[in-house]
């Protein structure tokens, strides 16, 4: 098939700043775009040949949006899984595909895999309901000790839908939904490993990751590639990312989350079946950013170098406590003028407390001063309102 220059179209369910990104380079090639999202100030409306304003979990908008494209992609894991599956059984490829995404939407249902498959994570158990949870804990049936990491099981994103529970009185301001209990980790690092891989079966690897996280927010504010740590944990975390990505049986990428425990184990964390926030440095800071990589590897197209040119550091922009309406990005002009620092915005025109609305990546041949340059990007940027 001719992707380029030619009647192909590309399908993308979500126009968030995932996609703002991914359009770029189907701009690139010249390949056309319709994109499917709730809001009429989605980030990629501005980018996309065809933009349809739809709910990702109506069944029949889904599917008629589907019927309009060659191949579908997605940049939010939150769609409709059953209009997926039909479209992929009339023919239509769906990348990654729903079978994959069926095992990774639910985080209890994602944690059951890994157990399944040997895939080394926390120990965890999953409760039908906040209810559920405290009354197995009144009855003392929870075998997970306090501290422990609660998480929603679905709708859950940017830090949203995950607390640590400290004294049963924090379950309180909880919401009664589907959740796991998962035991706290002791670890040195949170990191992470994009894995590459086109339908015929070729696979790259980005560079390990580290991640450096707001302590109130849950959000990752650095992304430092490469991550500051021994060789053989850098392969042993490639390794275990590979190990998941076989098993997932994906098409497309996969941001495998892990930690290294401070006695050097790495176990996983949960996964992303799509761009991720981990790898946006990958714009600037490798030969292939993981975008590109990840349209070439859906269209089936030889997969490009995802090893990096230079150092690479990504600062998040959130929107600051305090602070809701219409965005202003403070002191954005004084960093312009920094050697290897590129901003790049979202388009998202409303600003709230801790809301993504931009990063920021910084490279540089020494990783000492890349990140310095980072600490100093964080403390001059302010993400406002008027």
């Amino acid at each position: 098939m001719n992707y380029f220059s030619s009647d192909f179209k590309l399908g993308i369910l979500g126009g968030g700043q995932l996609g703002k990104m991914l359009l770029f380079d189907t701009r690139k090639f010249d390949i056309q775009t319709y994109i499917l999202d709730p809001s009429d100030e989605a980030p990629s409306k501005i980018a996309c040949n065809k933009f349809f304003k739809g709910d990702l979990m109506d069944f029949d908008t889904v599917y008629n949006f589907g019927k309009q494209v060659d191949v579908l992609t997605f940049e939010i894991e939150l769609v409709n899984l059953e209009a997926l599956e039909k479209l992929e059984s009339e023919g239509l490829k769906v990348y990654p595909s729903p079978k994959t995404l069926r095992k990774i939407q639910n985080k209890g249902t994602q944690k059951d895999f890994y157990t399944q498959h040997n895939i080394p994570t926390a120990a965890y158990q999953r409760f039908s309901n906040l209810e559920n949870l405290k009354l197995e804990m009144s009855k003392q049936q929870v075998a997970i000790e306090l501290p422990f990491v609660w998480k929603c099981t679905e709708f859950g994103y940017d830090g949203n839908g995950v607390k640590v529970i400290r004294q049963i009185a924090d379950l309180d301001s909880l919401p009664n939904v589907e959740c796991i209990v998962e035991q706290m980790i002791p670890f040195k690092n949170e990191l992470a490993v994009i894995v590459c891989r086109n339908p015929s079966g070729e696979i790259k690897t980005y560079p390990v990751v580290e991640m450096e996280f707001h302590p109130e927010a849950n959000q990752v504010e650095y992304v430092i590639c490469p991550a500051r740590i021994d060789a053989t944990v850098a392969e042993k975390a490639r390794a275990i990312a590979l190990n998941v990505s076989e098993k997932f049986n994906h098409v497309g990428l996969l941001a495998v989350e892990m930690f290294q425990t401070v006695d050097d184990e790495i176990i996983v964390n949960e996964v992303a079946p799509r761009p991720h926030n981990s790898g946006h440095y990958s714009i600037e800071g490798s030969f292939t950013s993981q975008f590109e990589n990840h349209l070439r590897a859906i269209l089936d197209l030889p997969l490009g170098n995802s090893e990096s040119k230079v150092a690479g550091i990504m600062v998040n922009l959130v929107g600051e406590e305090g602070f809701s309406g219409d965005v202003v990005y403070e002191n954005i002009e004084t960093i312009l003028g920094w050697n290897g620092v590129t901003p790049h915005i979202y388009g998202k025109k409303q600003t709230r407390p801790f809301r993504k609305m931009g990063h920021v990546t910084i490279v540089n041949e020494n990783m000492a001063e890349a990140r310095r340059i980072a600490e100093d990007v964080k403390n001059t940027i302010r993400v406002i309102s008027k």
